[in-house]
């Protein structure tokens, strides 16, 4: 059968598509000129301010108002932070002041550097209600474990993102914050009925809609209360059903990657794309390492999906349309003047201290080591950069008899994250404060577990800020003082 251009171009314009490099290959300006919809950025397309901007002035020009995305929450999951952390303190610690007119601002001042850069739509914020303590993929992400908090600063975030200019968008629907499992790596569950999670997991996203938010993500989980065997990125119901009939929402749906095996793991992303269009997803955000040949071959699928009647051609128009209308959005959105930085006031207010905290002098500072998350990525965390000489240990393999000697006669700062996650590093800290109950112990993670020590910080995130605030309050060298 012969190509249909037309047809290509519809399904060219469901695509959000990744690169590999700081400037954007002939292949993706082609594709943009062929009606791809946009591109999702990520640390390998990002090497500074000034190249960023070039590159997305660049990708501006390959055809009208392309969509320019990433993965910006401020916080652990940033990509314009990634060489030194995020300037912005992450929804965690915005939950813990819980004042939603500071979370408007923080994500008002976000979105102008972000378009400042030249973004127009950040796949951001996180609303998922964190009720699984050791949730591996959403912990610090999230506002909190309260779905009325939440929402309350959903809607702030929202709001704070599109005073910008740029397009917001709420994640993961229905509610990734219950599951135990990564949806990178597997299909999560969320055992929960369908009244609590009416009164949990969607009370967010009916704020966010309420709002006005432009897009809405989807989440590769399991949702036995609304009978599906699959996630719920590929099922109708809870796209189309949910969503848009029951929730009004009407607005762009995206879906999370597809190369997450939560949804592609047992089809494969060619099928997984022509399954989520057919379930409601307008856009399809398709990873981190999916280039020329697999984004050919997911378009491809498409098209012979439409040819074959599995899925119809006017899915994709509505898709285009809605598309259409965020573009358009996108770009008429004049660029606002850069926000004062507010992150670090932010991040101050956030910490919180338990236990005496006395003036230390000359302490050592070791870092317990802990596995990033996947969304999360190698971005820095810790206090080195205020504590020259920070040891970063493996808790699995470090003594803590050593971190004791090399303590001897001065103060001692533990810093960990997430520990509440982490069996060895619980035993490794609990061995360290047993031995030296003045031990000041520093949480970057959620403080869901607290050892026996003189003081403990939460500084409930590990962006830059965060850190920085934590330095402040133990006398760290560069970092001005607020006791």
């Amino acid at each position: 059968m012969p190509a249909d251009p037309s047809l290509d171009r519809l399904a060219n314009a469901t695509l959000l598509v990744p690169f590999e490099s700081y400037e954007a290959p002939p292949w993706l300006l082609d594709g943009l000129a062929d009606g791809i919809a946009g591109v999702c950025l990520f640390h390998n397309n990002i090497r500074g301010p000034e190249q960023v901007a070039a590159l997305n002035a660049v990708l501006a020009g390959a055809a009208e108002s392309p969509l320019v995305s990433l993965d910006e929450e401020g916080g652990d999951v940033t990509r314009i932070g990634q060489r030194a952390g995020s300037d912005y303190p992450g929804n965690a610690a915005l939950g813990a002041v819980d004042d939603p007119v500071l979370t408007r601002a923080v994500h008002a001042a976000l979105g102008a550097e972000l378009r400042s850069l030249g973004i127009t739509l950040n796949l951001a914020p996180t609303v998922d209600v964190n009720t699984a303590a050791d949730n591996p993929t959403i912990g610090t992400r999230s506002f909190g474990s309260d779905a009325a908090l939440v929402a309350r600063h959903a809607a702030a975030a929202v709001a704070g993102l599109q005073d910008a200019g740029v397009a917001a968008c709420a994640k993961h629907f229905p509610g990734h914050g219950a599951t135990r499992q990564d949806s990178h790596t597997e299909l999560p569950t969320v055992d929960a009925d369908a009244d609590l999670l009416h009164r949990r997991e969607l009370l967010p996203f009916r704020e966010a809609v309420g709002a006005g938010v432009r897009t809405i993500l989807t989440a590769h989980i399991r949702l036995p209360a609304y009978g599906l065997d699959g996630p719920a990125t590929l099922s109708p119901r809870v796209l189309t059903g949910l969503l848009r009939e029951e929730m009004g929402f009407t607005g762009v749906v995206i879906s999370d990657a597809l190369d997450m095996t939560g949804v592609s793991g047992d089809i494969g992303m060619p099928e997984a794309a022509v399954r989520a269009l057919a379930a409601g997803c307008d856009l399809l955000c398709l990873g981190r390492f999916t280039y020329a040949d697999d984004v050919a071959a997911v378009r491809a699928a498409i098209v012979a999906a439409v040819r074959e009647g599995r899925l119809d051609g006017a899915r994709l128009e509505e898709a285009a349309t809605r598309l259409g209308e965020l573009r358009s959005w996108t770009s008429g959105r004049p660029v606002p003047p850069r926000a004062d930085a507010i992150g670090l006031d932010v991040a101050r207010r956030a910490v919180r201290v338990t236990g005496e905290l006395p003036p230390l002098r000359d302490p050592v500072v070791t870092e317990i080591d802990a596995p990033p998350g996947i969304a999360v990525g190698d971005v820095p965390w810790g206090l080195a950069p205020w504590f020259p000489g920070t040891e970063r240990v493996d808790p699995a393999t470090a003594r803590p008899s050593d971190v004791l000697a090399r303590a001897s006669g001065r103060d001692l700062v533990l810093v960990v994250r997430d520990a509440h996650r982490f069996p060895a590093a619980r035993e490794f800290v609990t061995a360290v404060c047993t031995a030296r109950p003045d031990t000041v112990v520093v949480e970057m993670g959620l403080p869901e577990w607290r050892p026996e020590c003189r003081a403990h910080v939460s500084t409930y995130g590990a962006a830059r800020v965060n850190g920085q605030s934590a330095a402040e309050l133990l006398g760290g060298i560069g970092a001005t003082s607020v006791r």
